[in-house]
């Protein structure tokens, strides 16, 4: 697997020279959650989703160790397809109200897509498609879509490999969301700032230097609470269940905090 992303990434800069990937001059066009506390979530994606204790499963339960409380539990739905893409998701069937279980609409969609989109020109073209057609079908049953700013394969600075993905997943998916109005969560760059901030910090499982561990899952989410809900997870006292110590707890927190504002601030 490390081989296959080293060598995809070495073609990707013969087709696009990494000098133009060195700086991401997009900003977010949609600066906050298009919903005000949203109730009803669907989270679309593939193993770097629900590994570690699931994004929507660490969402739900930062939102409800916070003071105030908020019980988001039964509105959270996530659909998974191991190393899928987001073509391959049915996504009419999904967002259809009944169809998973509640009767009225999903209020906002996040799609995760697939590390791999970004490698070849026919993977990122595939991807803009996707998040177009999806867009169109989440707005028809009266929802909003988010786009999930995925994690680079490996850590930042430990190979160019890994700096050079991390680019090209931030240019590709703000430059998508961008074109059609989507909220972005910026997971990809709190990782970055994390292993900036505390290189040793382990986020991804070393086997193979992409899946999330629990700190790095748990990183994810606050993310996701502060992005979707405009609320630090700062001090909040979820650890699932002793799982992840103090001090790794209360930096992802920070870092989560730090990385929403400055994303949004650009």
């Amino acid at each position: 697997m490390k081989r296959f992303i080293a060598a995809a990434c070495m073609l990707g800069w013969v087709l696009f020279p990494a000098a133009g990937w060195s700086q991401s001059t997009l900003t977010p066009v949609v600066k906050k959650s298009p919903v005000d506390m949203p109730q009803r979530v669907l989270f679309v994606g593939s193993s770097i989703m629900y590994y570690a204790g699931a994004l929507q499963t660490h969402t739900h339960r930062l939102a409800a160790a916070a003071t105030p409380p908020l019980i988001l539990r039964d509105g959270f739905k996530s659909v998974h397809i191991t190393t899928g893409a987001l073509h391959h998701y049915p996504l009419e069937h999904y967002v259809t109200p009944g169809n998973l279980g509640g009767k009225e609409p999903f209020q906002l969609v996040v799609l995760g897509g697939n590390f791999r989109d970004v490698l070849t020109d026919s993977g990122r073209a595939l991807y803009r498609k996707t998040v177009i057609d999806f867009d169109a079908i989440i707005k028809k049953h009266g929802g909003h879509t988010a786009l999930y700013w995925l994690p680079p394969h490996g850590q930042p600075g430990g190979s160019l490999a890994s700096a050079e993905h991390g680019r090209r997943l931030e240019e590709m998916t703000l430059a998508v969301a961008n074109e059609v109005g989507a909220l972005v969560i910026p997971v990809g760059l709190a990782f970055r700032e994390a292993y900036r901030q505390r290189p040793g910090v382990k986020l991804q499982m070393g086997y193979d230097d992409y899946h999330p561990t629990i700190a790095g899952q748990y990183l994810a989410a606050a993310v996701v609470y502060g992005t979707l809900y405009g609320r630090s997870a700062a001090g909040n006292p979820y650890d699932y269940f002793g799982a992840i110590d103090k001090d790794t707890r209360e930096f992802v927190q920070k870092v989560a905090d730090e990385t929403v504002k400055k994303f949004f601030s650009r």
